[in-house]
């Protein structure tokens, strides 16, 4: 099921345009949609682009943003989520794709996810153009009834049968 998604992503979506992608390292023991064969692709055929991945900031209760690159050293959260280990951030208005973790979505294009309203905060933060797909191994629900003022929704959701857009 991960290929079809990865292979209807690089189908789907030009790149044209794209300069840096903010990708999610996934929580294995949540069976989130891996992201490893994304960032080899994007390694392997689209060299010029560059890449982040967030870290989480725990005192300020935020993300952080880092470029990295096939030498970085990447380090596992007390989460179990590989993060880097670097200190040059980066503005998520720098970002112009992201590729965004979830739980759940529904047909409005708003997620549920395990990150306690870190992705909300930091989407809010990113260009309005800025591409937002999220990555679901399963169909979108109708509706998720608790949804807040801040929640930011999603332009795009890959599952493994369907590309599900939202206006």
């Amino acid at each position: 099921m991960s290929g079809k998604i990865v292979d209807r992503f690089f189908d789907a979506f030009s790149l044209d345009a794209i300069q840096l992608v903010h990708i999610y390292s996934p929580i294995r023991k949540f069976n989130e949609v891996p992201t490893e064969p994304f960032l080899e692709r994007f390694r392997r055929d689209y060299k010029r682009i560059r890449i982040a991945f967030p870290r989480v900031n725990r005192a300020a209760a935020k993300l952080e943003h880092l470029v990295v690159d096939e030498h970085s050293k990447m380090i596992s959260s007390s989460w179990g989520i590989s993060e880097p280990a670097g200190s040059d951030l980066i503005e998520p208005a720098m970002i112009d794709l992201v590729i965004v973790p979830l739980l759940a979505f529904d047909l409005r294009g708003f997620r549920v996810g395990y990150g306690k309203g870190f992705y909300d905060e930091f989407l809010s933060k990113c260009r309005p153009n800025c591409l937002k797909i999220g990555l679901s191994f399963f169909p979108p629900v109708d509706e998720i009834s608790d949804i807040y003022e801040n929640d930011v929704s999603l332009d795009h959701c890959i599952t493994p049968n369907e590309i599900v857009s939202f206006p």
